[in-house]
């Protein structure tokens, strides 16, 4: 389901299970002393949180070793950063999210792609008043519009992951916050398309500063997933295709 909004340079893996229903053997290989499938780093990061937590934090995790392996690279321990972000191979970039009964990651190619972000939510009503607390005004009332005219998506909770997804995407570019009213959102529900207009300065890629963000969205089986994937810098001439330089001026460059 999440593949269907990703580009093909992403690698994307998924499952549906509840987490009392992973377990090791969900194609993780072996990891000695913790039934879940987590290395002893990964498991001590979550020694003291709830079962829930726990068994959630190991199922992402068996999904992005998958994508991995489809990557051609060996499984590793995916330890979360100080913002919770997790940190990924050398050469890599990728994204997790997990809501209840739906775990999912993608990976890609760093040459491939610059940042990607997912994000899945419950096709179900924000939780009142956080819909005020997340939406700029121009939002909400477009929000209400849709809710009017296309009453099958939640659209609050859509935008609330659309927005997740743009959060996802900005901080491996920047390693700063992005608050929701720094990016006003536009869903076009036509398209299945959403676009992410940046309030403040955005990241500079490949020395251009971007403006915003543009992703794609989904609906079934209960849930709203969201996915934004950036391309990476086109790669610049080869030297042979370009002026060529003398060592002796190459070398007072």
């Amino acid at each position: 389901m999440i593949e269907e909004i990703l580009p093909a340079e992403a690698v994307a893996e998924e499952s549906f299970a509840v987490p009392s229903q992973q377990s090791a053997s969900a194609g993780l290989g072996t990891f000695p002393g913790d039934p879940r499938g987590l290395y002893p780093e990964e498991a001590a990061v979550v020694a003291r949180a709830v079962p829930k937590r726990q068994q959630e934090f190991a199922a992402v995790r068996a999904c992005a070793r998958r994508a991995l392996g489809r990557l051609g690279l060996p499984p590793v321990p995916l330890l979360p950063n100080r913002r919770g972000a997790p940190q990924w191979p050398d050469g890599v970039v990728g994204s997790m999210t997990h809501c209840d009964g739906f775990q999912a990651a993608v990976v890609a190619r760093a040459d491939t792609l610059a940042s990607v972000g997912i994000d899945a939510e419950p096709n179900g009503p924000l939780p009142e008043g956080v819909l005020r607390v997340i939406a700029l005004p121009s939002e909400r009332a477009a929000v209400q519009r849709l809710a009017a005219e296309r009453p099958g998506v939640h659209w609050d909770r859509l935008l609330f992951s659309a927005k997740e997804s743009v959060f996802k995407t900005w901080y491996p570019l920047t390693g700063q916050e992005l608050d929701f009213e720094e990016a006003e959102l536009e869903i076009d529900p036509e398209a299945r398309s959403f676009s992410a207009r940046l309030l403040v300065p955005g990241p500079v890629v490949g020395g251009v500063r971007l403006g915003g963000f543009t992703g794609r969205w989904a609906a079934g089986d209960g849930f709203v997933l969201t996915a934004i994937a950036l391309p990476a810098p086109a790669r610049g001439p080869r030297p042979a295709d370009g002026p060529r330089v003398s060592e002796s001026a190459a070398s007072r460059a």
